[in-house]
């Protein structure tokens, strides 16, 4: 399983590297310019890498990676509700500026995740990328999230005049489904999901801080 999940972090390190080099190269080439065609130039790459972080709850319940199912559950189907269902579907906001600034704020995170976890499976630690690795998640995931209701209220103008997945259910349910509404709700409830997946991110770094402490000092003694 360790070359199983070594095969699946390297190639999910890979596609991110690859969206964040791209991103960074783009940007200092041609500028602001660059920011708009974010989506066009790498969207397909990271609807590849966003699917296959799908495989992680297999593996979560599957007992071959060792994280909890709720937390990890509530960062995935963010990130597929956001980059499928508002960004995708929608070309008007495919264009905008904080395409850019989600889609680094994801790689950023993910390099490092996958980094880490790519590593930590062929028993290599380093301190300093343990550190990070369970540190950079605190200025950088509520940016995230911020960036995330930033793309739904600039998402919900085009929802509400072509009608996107607004749908009346057939008889003899006969409800409407308002699409806009949907999306308003779950902008709470992106906020009520930040404070479990903050609250786990947390408890995550305390626990892995702690036994990096305690090797540093026993390799001391």
């Amino acid at each position: 399983m360790n070359i199983y999940l070594f095969i699946y972090y390297l190639i999910q390190f890979c596609g991110h590297s690859w969206i964040f080099t791209n991103m960074i190269i783009r940007f200092l080439s041609f500028g602001k310019d660059s920011l708009v065609d974010t989506f066009y130039s790498i969207g397909l790459v990271m609807r590849v890498c966003q699917s296959l972080a799908i495989l992680e709850l297999l593996h979560i319940l599957a007992g071959i990676e060792k994280n909890r199912l709720f937390p990890r559950f509530l960062q995935v189907t963010e990130r597929i509700i956001i980059l499928f269902v508002v960004i995708t579907s929608q070309e008007e906001v495919q264009g905008k500026y904080i395409v850019f600034v989600l889609f680094f704020l994801w790689n950023v995170l993910d390099v490092v995740r996958y980094t880490y976890s790519m590593l930590s499976v062929t028993g290599i630690h380093f301190p300093e990328l343990t550190w990070l690795n369970y540190t950079l998640w605190i200025p950088v995931y509520p940016l995230s999230v911020l960036a995330k209701a930033f793309a739904i209220y600039e998402s919900l103008p085009y929802f509400e005049s072509f009608g996107t997945y607004s749908t009346k259910l057939p008889f003899p349910m006969a409800l409407s489904i308002y699409f806009p509404y949907v999306l308003k709700t779950y902008l709470a409830a992106l906020f009520v999901g930040m404070y479990f997946i903050a609250r786990y991110l947390y408890a995550e770094r305390k626990t892995n801080l702690d036994d990096l402490r305690h090797s540093s000092k026993v390799k001391k003694n």
